[in-house]
């Protein structure tokens, strides 16, 4: 990766964010339409029901679905158009049955994507009081609460990727427990996100190139381990993406006097400069 590449990042956390770009004026003219909102109408175009990202037969609960639905709803808080809260609202309403149920979940999977999409059910819950969402909410938290983990605390990235963390599973699902914990008082998650930020940043950093390997595996029984490192062989530009995006997300919530909270600081100021 070019140092271009590396600059690059600060660019993917707000288009992970808010899904495109700030608006702007004309030299006094008429404010023009903005690509955010073109991106959003473009899909609702491609996709009439949400559950239809990418080109999905069936309803699933995925991550992309998510991070779509995810940028909808900020797209939402930052134009004031309903359209976009509407359109996030069906995905939901999609996969959470009535008795708040995540359809098309395995819960035993273990899957660290699984939480991603659980960030749009804190808009829809405040707004409704729908108890529903708070039942699937608590369900990915009991899901971290029992995922399986390294020796050192790191969770894993899937049952089925036994002793191996991602720079992606941070953004999965660190943010979203930063987010449970202030807004529903569960003040044990923020140790707890500090450490998964902080130990895969200990395990994959190169200080050779400054960059980030996307994966570690603990055990170094993968083949594409290094068996002194663990690490991958490669460095995914995606991955750091998701890494910088995810602490970014975590700082809206994670309290002031969070012990570690000033190393997240200086992780996502080596990540920009």
């Amino acid at each position: 990766m070019t140092n271009m590449d590396k600059k690059m990042i600060k660019w993917i956390i707000p288009l992970l964010l808010i899904g495109g770009f700030i608006s702007c004026t004309n030299g006094g003219k008429e404010e023009k339409e903005t690509w955010s909102v073109k991106m959003a109408r473009s899909e609702i175009q491609r996709f009439p029901e949400p559950w239809m990202i990418e080109k999905a037969k069936k309803p699933r609960w995925g991550y992309t679905h998510g991070l779509v639905v995810k940028s909808m709803l900020e797209l939402w808080k930052h134009t004031g158009d309903s359209t976009y809260y509407e359109y996030a609202k069906i995905y939901a309403d999609s996969l959470i049955d009535e008795s708040g149920r995540i359809r098309t979940m395995n819960y035993l999977s273990f899957n660290i994507d699984n939480v991603n999409p659980g960030k749009i059910l804190f808009d829809f819950y405040e707004r409704t009081r729908d108890s529903r969402y708070k039942i699937a909410m608590d369900t990915l938290r009991k899901q971290m609460a029992e995922q399986p983990r390294t020796r050192e605390g790191g969770f894993w990235h899937k049952q089925r990727y036994p002793h191996q963390m991602w720079l992606d599973g941070i953004f999965m699902a660190s943010p979203y427990l930063s987010q449970y914990g202030t807004v529903f008082g569960d003040t044990t998650v923020f140790a707890d996100v500090v450490n998964q930020i902080t130990l895969i940043a200990r395990k994959t950093y190169d200080p050779a190139t400054g960059l980030y390997y996307h994966g570690w595996d603990e055990s170094r029984e993968q083949a594409w381990a290094d068996k002194e490192t663990g690490c991958s062989p490669n460095f995914w530009s995606r991955s750091i993406g998701w890494y910088a995006a995810a602490l970014v997300d975590v700082l809206d919530y994670l309290p002031g006097k969070t012990a570690g909270r000033d190393t997240i600081l200086t992780l996502i100021n080596g990540l920009a400069a």
